[in-house]
């Protein structure tokens, strides 16, 4: 059955990143991806965040180039970029001129610090970004530098994320109004709205600003990771009165014991002979997996939570729909291996297309 989002089409100009991410979600859930790449960018091989696309190839510094932008867009329904504010514009792909070409166009962009503001022309990457959001000054060991959380929070939850769900909110609003609009999804903005409930914690005074001194950022002994025999970790998430009790009771320990006296008992096992035997208590306790690991996991085995596309073991689309569900059909083409189809479909001649590659319009 087709997707949800089956009978869409999304231009996607290519970029690395929080772009790619929402192009992704976008195809897995059945719309037509079109990613316009460009020459000279540097990816990964076989990346899992390109499957389910169409490619073409184009030289945007060709009028030619821009003017086949321009009549995907036409018939588009949505647009993405991920480019610095004003580089569209200067191509004259801007949402000025696509979206009065097409006033149901809706026009993705995903920066790091949005399209105005001071910083809006800086440079920066995920951990400057969530750096002033005020989260990453939580994370991590007390009396040491925060810890990055890898690029998770602010380039794919608070940028590629908050793309894909702005646009499918602004589609369902065109279908409402006839309307397109412009989605401006700045990761900083993003990544501090994942953390409203940390805010709202500190406003109500349950929380404090020194690392690992609440219960979520490890100051609590029973919210944390622990070393095991082997020297493998074990998460510990017994928040609750009852989890709590029971995570105690497997260890022998007294209610309330503290970390030094937790790690001692946890040092005696291997991670996995912990994970068994808490695999029929509840208590909030999982082993900590290793990326190797963690598609072998029965769990994820039976959830089908990773799949293998192309010899590449990658998550699958999420999240589940019943009655749409979201599928892979293809891993990531070629650069520009769909170029003459896709213009084909647009009217050119093979003629015509022969000559764009002549040109380097089409590369």
């Amino acid at each position: 059955m087709p997707g949800a989002l089956h009978g869409l089409t999304i231009v996607e100009m290519a970029g690395l990143g929080p772009g790619p991410f929402a192009g992704m979600m976008l195809a897995d859930h059945g719309a037509r991806v079109i990613r316009v790449e460009r020459a000279g960018m540097i990816g990964v091989p076989n990346d899992p965040l390109l499957r389910n696309r169409e490619s073409i190839a184009l030289d945007l510094r060709q009028n030619e180039g821009r003017d086949i932008v321009r009549k995907l867009a036409a018939t588009a329904d949505g647009l993405i970029e991920g480019y610095r504010p004003g580089v569209m514009e200067r191509l004259r792909l801007g949402p000025d001129v696509l979206c009065a070409a097409n006033p149901k166009l809706v026009y993705g962009r995903v920066t790091g610090w949005g399209q105005e503001g001071p910083l809006a022309q800086a440079a920066g990457h995920d951990i400057n970004y969530l750096a002033l959001t005020g989260l990453l000054s939580a994370v991590g060991e007390k009396d040491r530098p925060p810890v990055p959380p890898l690029n998770l929070v602010a380039d794919y939850g608070g940028g590629g994320l908050m793309l894909a769900f702005g646009m499918v909110a602004a589609l369902l609003a065109c279908q409402r109004t006839g309307e397109g609009q412009v989605i401006d999804a700045a990761m900083t903005d993003g990544a501090a709205l994942t953390g409203a409930l940390i805010y709202g914690l500190r406003a109500a005074g349950l929380w404090r600003d020194e690392r690992a001194s609440n219960l979520l950022d490890g100051g609590d002994p029973i919210y944390g990771c622990y070393t095991c025999a082997d020297g493998k970790a074990l998460s510990v998430g017994a928040i609750e009165p009852q989890f709590r009790a029971a995570f105690y009771t497997e260890l022998g320990l007294a209610p309330g014991a503290d970390r030094d006296a937790i790690a001692a008992v946890l040092a005696t096992r291997t991670r996995d002979e912990w994970a068994t035997r808490f695999s029929d208590k509840d208590a909030c306790v999982a082993p900590v997996l290793g990326l190797g690991e963690a598609p072998d996991h029965p769990h994820n085995v039976a959830r089908e939570t990773f799949v293998e596309v192309g010899g590449v073991t990658q998550p699958a689309p999420a999240p589940r729909l019943g009655r749409t569900p979201a599928s892979i059909a293809h891993g990531p083409r070629r650069e520009g291996e769909d170029g003459a189809a896709i213009l084909g479909a647009l009217g050119y001649d093979e003629a015509a297309v022969a000559a764009l590659r002549t040109k380097g319009v089409l590369l």
